[in-house]
């Protein structure tokens, strides 16, 4: 009896650490609100290629000219070279504006990127491999 019940439990135990990565990677859904848009422009104060996301970091000016600080989840750097994004392209410094879905903690100045346009009208869609580039769209 003791021997059936050890390999449930075996099992069991195998099954759940074999569906922990599954579970560690996060739902953009339960993170960011598609619904709520939301539109920056500032100067780009960091980025970073990595996976599993990549990053930009804006410094924005709000009503009161101070500097308030972004964060913007983008896609893997794989998939955004893909869409046309190329390393050192944007890079810290550069005056951009994105297009982004908000944090659903609307505390939290951070959004799931859906597109960055640089000084010179240039366009990136960054989210995802799959992205439809609209003509003039890189």
């Amino acid at each position: 009896m003791k021997q059936p019940m050890l390999s449930m439990l075996a099992g069991g135990l195998l099954a759940l650490g074999a569906a922990a990565p599954a579970l560690a990677h996060h739902s953009f859904a339960a993170v960011y609100d598609t619904n709520q848009q939301v539109t920056v422009h500032g100067v780009i104060a960091q980025v970073k290629l990595t996976n599993p996301h990549s990053w930009f970091y804006l410094d924005v000016k709000n009503d009161k000219g101070e500097v308030e600080h972004w964060a913007f989840e983008a896609g893997t750097p794989s998939g955004m070279i893909r869409n046309g994004f190329k390393p050192n392209e944007v890079k810290a410094g550069d005056e951009v504006t994105i297009t982004a879905f908000h944090a659903r903690d609307a505390s939290q100045n951070r959004g799931m990127l859906k597109d960055l346009k640089t000084a010179d009208g240039t366009t990136y869609g960054l989210f995802g491999v799959q992205e439809q580039r609209e003509a003039g769209q890189r």
